[in-house]
């Protein structure tokens, strides 16, 4: 349980929700809709984007969240690592633009993503989608929601004509060893994909390996409340806040459909 001293989880949410509405409000002024974005962009080694939008509201969240839970810890994608988070207990992860790509580009699919982490595991997790103007929260053992209304995974029982979604290699492996699936075009924004799983217009959620604790923790407990499962493809659970943040390849899907997906990827 949260200390004494440590605000409640139905107490915490509406401020994160609120912190994640106007992160996302600070970084619509940069976003141009199927346009190269207003913010500077540079990159972090070879390949990954950052623009001058995912400090700012790196910047913001951090200060905010900080306030909200003082004793937490911090782990967020735009931050230097504090090796200090490993000795505390709670632990906020925050991507500030998951799908950054997809922000500077123009593309709709990126989102805040906000999770607080309790001893390794999701407790409280926050995503919020602006161009969809999508609010996606969750609480241990209270449900997921999506603006209000209880999110569900999907019932599909088979996995014949499944609505797949995730990179062309893991998709193709899955078709090559099960057959019929519906292929749906890859969301940018691990942290969407998903939270679609969990609200069910996704079958089944495809990640590739070295995925960070940022780009998942939060739909991590989205997909647990909502009726699914998010593990490796070995059916290990993730754990957050290790020394280093990044984890296998894994499967977001129904726990009904869980075995066998796991065992067609596994094929």
């Amino acid at each position: 349980m949260l200390s004494p001293a440590t605000p409640s989880l139905p107490s915490l949410a509406p401020a994160v929700c609120d912190a994640a509405r106007r992160a996302g409000d600070l970084a619509l002024p940069y976003f141009r809709a199927g346009a190269q974005t207003a913010a500077k962009l540079w990159y972090k080694g070879q390949s990954s984007p950052v623009t001058e939008a995912d400090i700012a509201l790196d910047t913001f969240l951090k200060g905010h969240l900080a306030e909200l839970l003082p004793q937490a810890g911090w782990l967020s994608e735009e931050t230097a690592d504090d090796p200090a988070r490993l000795g505390q207990s709670h632990v906020w992860i925050v991507d500030p633009i998951d799908g950054t790509r997809a922000f500077a580009s123009g593309h709709p699919d990126w989102a805040i993503s906000i999770a607080l982490v309790r001893d390794g595991r999701p407790v409280l997790g926050v995503l919020y989608a602006p161009i969809h103007d999508r609010l996606y929260e969750a609480r241990l053992g209270d449900g997921a929601w999506c603006n209000g209304e209880r999110m569900q995974v999907s019932t599909a029982d088979a996995l014949p004509a499944a609505k797949v979604a995730g990179p062309k290699p893991l998709v193709d492996r899955l078709e090559r060893s099960f057959g019929q699936i519906e292929r749906l075009p890859k969301v940018p924004s691990l942290a969407l994909r998903l939270a679609r799983v969990a609200e069910g217009s996704i079958d089944i959620g495809l990640v590739s390996a070295n995925a960070q604790d940022w780009d998942i923790a939060a739909a991590d407990l989205m997909l647990h409340e909502a009726g699914a499962l998010l593990t490796g493809l070995d059916g290990s659970t993730p754990v957050y806040n290790r020394p280093v943040p990044s984890h296998v390849e894994m499967i977001a899907v129904s726990s009904r459909l869980h075995p066998r997906a796991i065992g067609a990827m596994r094929a």
